[in-house]
């Protein structure tokens, strides 16, 4: 599967639109998830999840969104609150199999988004199937796209290329406003990868060191944008926005104040996202083998010492952007036992000794081979034995 993100050109009375969206399927979302905590009360009721999200989906089509003062909710395309109640259930399902934790409410703090999807097929004739892709919305290239069940939108950056999809995501960071479809297509694999097998040794000094050599660092800027945003937040550290329950209204500084914070977060994110997007594809393109080691992450993040740095680094999205790039560049990519003493261990003799965490250079005591900690570490991974070694 191929996907394409574009940043949405909209004018006020689009935001808004935008916004009420947002509202209703995290409504829809927070209703169901409510019911359904409800319903695992009643006793004597023995019915599966996803069972009765449906009939609490039947209740709000027939019950909550008939009343009066929710007449609001039928000026919004239907499928807003259908995938709302579709996210809910792969939510749950997720927890029973331990993949997450329990759903939490949405809120409007932590950003709007929403789905929209064309349902209705076109049938030539009662009785016979549907035409092929009548299920699916035609994008024209250039700069506008039409989304199923509203109207035509802007785009900042142009699409090149004709394509069709049937689902669209619209999600908004800061004041910024996206929309994300996947199309049927997959990209071809690369067939010749100019290193056959390194380890890959990730750490808080340097990003990632490899065993050829070459180091990969968290650029400057990020610690820039993290030093802004911090004077940001002090400046502003008792600045509040409104109070529901006392009625009290947000002031305009605070709202500005608000969407420059969520901006330089955003900032910090895109930061970090392009620099592991171009470390893990640089690797996927240079490798074909890639070891690197089975990390506890959230142990080391318990750490305080090491938390922020370890957070910086974001060494479980490495991890992930490996595995998945896997497909797409042709490579594999394989985990080394957490338990492996690749930073205790000699990459020349073999032998094992203790090592500080501040010890940032390895020095054999048996046979006197010198070099880099993160260094050894890689070689170290490149040359794990088969029984520490399992594919990712």
């Amino acid at each position: 599967m191929y996907a394409i993100k574009r940043e949405l050109k909209l004018n006020k009375k689009e935001i808004s639109r935008m916004r009420g969206m947002a509202g209703f399927k995290r409504i829809v979302y927070n209703f169901g998830l409510e019911l359904l905590k409800a319903s695992w009360d009643v006793l004597g009721v023995k019915m599966g999840d996803s069972k009765r999200i449906d009939l609490i989906k039947k209740i709000f089509t027939s019950m909550t969104m008939q009343k009066p003062e929710n007449s609001w909710m039928k000026d919004y395309p239907s499928t807003i609150y259908q995938s709302a109640f579709m996210d809910l259930k792969n939510a749950i399902s997720r927890w029973r199999k331990g993949l997450s934790g329990f759903p939490k409410k949405k809120s409007k703090k932590k950003g709007d988004s929403f789905t929209v999807y064309k349902t209705a097929g076109v049938y030539p004739e009662k009785g016979k199937p549907a035409l092929p892709f009548s299920n699916r919305v035609t994008i024209s290239a250039g700069k506008h796209i039409k989304l199923p069940g509203l109207k035509t939108y802007r785009l900042k950056e142009r699409i090149k290329f004709i394509c069709s999809s049937q689902t669209f995501t619209v999600s908004r960071a800061a004041d910024r406003w996206f929309v994300s479809f996947v199309l049927d297509a997959e990209k071809i694999p690369q067939i010749i990868h100019p290193v056959h097998r390194a380890g890959v040794d990730l750490g808080v000094k340097c990003l990632a060191t490899v065993s050829d050599g070459t180091k990969y660092e968290m650029p400057i800027t990020t610690q820039k944008a993290k030093t802004k945003l911090g004077k940001l937040q002090w400046r502003n550290r008792n600045k509040v926005l409104g109070n529901k329950k006392l009625k009290v209204a947000a002031s305009k500084k605070a709202r500005k104040y608000y969407v420059d914070l969520s901006r330089q977060h955003r900032r910090i994110s895109n930061i970090r996202r392009d620099t592991i997007q171009k470390i893990t594809t640089d690797l996927s393109r240079r490798i074909y083998n890639i070891r690197i080691e089975d990390l506890n992450v959230s142990g080391m993040i318990a750490n305080h010492k090491l938390a922020e740095a370890v957070s910086n680094n974001c060494f479980y999205e490495i991890r992930r952007q490996l595995v998945y790039k896997q497909t797409h560049y042709g490579t594999k990519v394989e985990l080394v036992d957490r338990w492996y003493p690749s930073s205790k261990t000699c990459s020349c003799c073999g032998n094992v000794q203790e090592m500080k965490l501040d010890d940032r250079i390895f020095d054999c005591k048996k046979c006197g081979h010198f070099q880099d900690r993160d260094e050894n570490a890689s070689i170290n991974l490149e040359n794990a034995p088969p029984d520490k070694i399992r594919l990712a």
